[in-house]
């Protein structure tokens, strides 16, 4: 169309969009990970967002994230089940206080289900590379995926795919890594890192206690003494000759999170770790939805108690210290001087405090060594420590952890060049938790500063599922091209992070993965707060903390006006009077007609008003 006036030159003159202002613009969204984060934003985004072509990428056969990959003996959610859920999809039939890894799968696998999401999800597609195109604001993907060869072997090919928005859900516990020590091929024995379990025995779908079957014989060594050493330990026990564990740290062993509601449900029983709950109980949770959810808030709340416990100085941080110093002496009675060697004099929780149900009752056991000399090698049979002794060995399971500093599993790639892993070197540098400047229209669900020392992870899960979806509905709504994190904004949230850290326990010395698995240094797992003030914070989105571009063709800010019209007004038998459906209304609370004022007063004078 020329556009040009009748003396040539050439009219700038701003033309309306050709369509109304509620008329949704087509939105593709790409979603990598299905564990909770992915399922939650699949859930969301599918909600709330209309007109959006939404693709799940997951890389593993199933969906459920660390919990389909872990499989390990005597995985158990340290999180009560009732908590460990989604605000919107409750399960009122959890079979115990604490529920195993399966179930948890079971429960995540259910939700997929119930909000029709598998055939958004494609697994065994694994996210390659990721490039933001500023020409056109789309995000280039590569992901690869298998194919059957014509010889009917699995080979690999890579797809190239776009979206407008790129959210990432895969988490900080997805990439484990093996120990730095010499000698670690060399063993000639069964070598397992706990979070790829695989022994051979029982099949992929098999029970835990199926796949160490033949293991009655075996000496088996464990190194590490986090969440899932501590697990391990105590569910291998009774199935081995003998279990060796090998610490080189220390650590609070905590007595089970809110456990006061365990002891009160088994009749004060002041040893109980778990509860399996009555088919009375669990049908009291489905029928009376009121009942279940005070049940619910009631656990909540006691969790959510536990922040002041990370505050440096507060009574229960310094009652704490006290408290379990005195339990874990007392449990580990019969090998008193295992407790100088793995009681800490950091403050509770510096290091993520672990209740352990059964480890050092473990330790204490005939037929296992706590090992708190340092590992020099290891051997072809087994394992030798900083002071000569060698360790004999059939099996060594690697409890030690994950790459937790934040970085992806791919190459991420924003504006001009720039790198993700050049933004999180040092240490990862994010606006909220949820975005990084030089990538727009790219968020990320439970990653760097995401996580909490005390508290609902989901509910933080939640909230920034939230964050992503209103800043999707702004680009939609607004037809801009893109946004994008302000440097100083994200250099303002940095300093609030350096400044938070110091007035808590997690600032204090000591070896964990909340700083990286370092001793000393940036904290850069968790969120400055606790989940509550993560949950407020994400509440309401600071738009004025982002950069936009508009789409070429809307260079005036107000060209998502449209065309002067709403749907509706443009097809004739629509409802034009749609802002008195009740969905609309917003009806402030406290209302009261005359006859609801009249009864009221009626009744605080206890007299009829017409005498």
């Amino acid at each position: 169309m020329d556009h040009s006036n009748t003396n040539g030159v050439a009219d700038n003159t701003f033309q309306l969009g050709n369509f109304s202002i509620d008329e949704h613009r087509p939105m593709k969204v790409v979603v990598v990970g299905a564990g909770y984060s992915g399922i939650i934003a699949g859930i969301r985004f599918l909600q709330k967002v209309k007109n959006v072509d939404l693709t799940i990428y997951e890389a593993a056969a199933g969906v459920g994230g660390t919990w389909f990959h872990n499989k390990y003996p005597g995985l158990t959610c340290d999180i009560p089940s009732h908590c460990y859920q989604l605000t919107f999809a409750v399960n009122p039939h959890w079979s115990s206080f604490y529920s195993s890894g399966p179930e948890i799968l079971t429960y995540l696998e259910s939700v997929v289900d119930k909000y029709k999401l598998m055939p958004y999800i494609k697994l065994q597609h694994r996210m390659m590379r990721g490039r933001y195109s500023e020409a056109d604001g789309k995000w280039r993907l590569t992901i690869r995926r298998p194919v059957i060869g014509g010889s009917g072997e699995v080979q690999y090919e890579e797809v190239e795919d776009t979206c407008d928005v790129l959210f990432t859900g895969t988490g900080t516990l997805h990439r484990w890594s093996w120990p730095d020590i010499p000698g670690l091929n060399d063993f000639r024995g069964q070598i397992i890192h706990s979070a790829a379990w695989e022994t051979g025995e029982g099949g992929p779908n098999a029970k835990w206690q199926d796949s160490v079957a033949s293991w009655g014989t075996k000496s088996v060594g464990v190194i590490g003494v986090g969440s899932s050493a501590i697990q391990l330990v105590p569910a291998l026990q009774p199935r081995v000759k003998n279990v060796v564990n090998f610490v080189r740290g220390q650590t609070w062993i905590a007595a089970n999170f809110v456990r006061e509601h365990i002891v009160k449900m088994t009749g004060d029983d002041d040893k109980a770790d778990n509860y399996v709950y009555t088919e009375e109980q669990k049908a009291k949770f489905a029928e009376d939805p009121e009942y279940y959810r005070q049940y619910r808030k009631e656990i909540e709340s006691d969790l959510n108690s536990a922040h002041a416990a990370t505050l440096r100085g507060n009574p229960l941080q310094i009652g704490g210290k006290a408290a379990f110093t005195e339990t874990m002496k007392k449990r580990l009675a019969k090998k008193p001087w295992i407790a100088n060697h793995i009681i800490p004099d950091f403050g509770v929780a510096c290091r993520r405090l672990t209740p352990g149900p059964g480890y050092l009752e473990a330790l204490c056991e005939d037929n296992v060594d706590f090992v708190p000399t340092g590992i020099e090698r290891v051997t072809p049979t087994g394992i030798q420590t900083t002071d000569g002794k060698l360790h004999e060995l059939d099996v060594l399971i690697c409890a030690t952890g994950f790459d937790i500093t934040g970085h992806l599993p791919f190459d991420l790639i924003g504006r001009n060049g720039v790198t993700l892993e050049s933004k999180y070197t040092p240490h990862p540098r994010t606006y909220m938790s949820v975005a990084v400047d030089g990538f727009p229209n790219w968020f990320q669900g439970l990653g760097p500063n995401s996580g909490v020392g005390a508290g609902s992870l989901l509910l933080l899960a939640e909230r920034q599922v939230d964050y992503v979806v209103a800043a999707t509905l702004k680009l939609q709504r607004e037809r801009l091209k893109s946004i994008e994190a302000r440097p100083e904004a994200v250099a303002d949230f940095d300093e609030y992070i350096d400044s938070y850290f110091p007035t808590t326990v997690f600032g204090e010395k000591c070896r964990s993965w909340y700083k990286a698995g370092k001793e000393e240094g940036r904290v850069v797992a968790l969120w400055p707060g606790s989940c509550t003030h993560a949950a407020r914070a994400l509440a309401n989105p600071r738009w004025e903390d982002f950069t936009y571009e508009r789409l070429p063709k809307s260079k005036n800010r107000f060209h998502w006006l449209g065309d002067g019209n709403t749907v509706a007004d443009r097809i004739p038998e629509a409802d034009k009077a749609w802002y008195l459906d009740a969905s609309e209304i917003d009806i402030p609370p406290g209302t009261l007609t005359v006859g609801q004022i009249t009864t009221m007063l009626s009744d605080a004078f206890l007299v009829p008003l017409d005498r």
